[in-house]
C-alpha cells in the first residue's frame, strides 16, 4: 500500500492530501530514509513523522485497504 494512503487509512494523518504534502516536504521517514508518498508500506516497517517540534514514531502491524475508525489504532503501535 502507498505510504500516503496508509497514513490516511490508519488515521495517523487525517487527510490523504495532508499526508502527501508531508511526504513531499521530507517530514516523513520510512525505515530511517526520507520517503515519498508513493513508497510501499509493509508489515514491520517503521514510520517517523515530524509534526513541528514533535516527532511521532510508529511500527506497522497490519496493512488493510479499508478499516473501521475504531479498529484503525490496531494497524500500528507507537514506539
Amino acid at each position: 500500500m502507498r505510504l500516503d494512503k496508509y497514513l490516511k487509512v490508519s488515521r495517523i494523518i487525517k487527510r490523504r492530501t495532508v499526508a502527501n504534502e508531508a511526504c513531499d516536504s521530507g517530514r516523513v521517514m520510512l525505515n530511517d530514509k526520507v520517503a515519498r508518498a508513493s513508497a510501499e508500506v509493509k508489515v514491520g516497517d517503521v514510520i517517523e513523522i515530524a509534526f513541528g517540534t514533535k516527532a511521532v514514531k510508529v511500527k506497522v502491524t497490519s496493512v488493510q485497504d479499508a478499516i473501521r475508525k475504531e479498529d484503525a489504532k490496531e494497524m500500528f503501535e507507537y514506539l
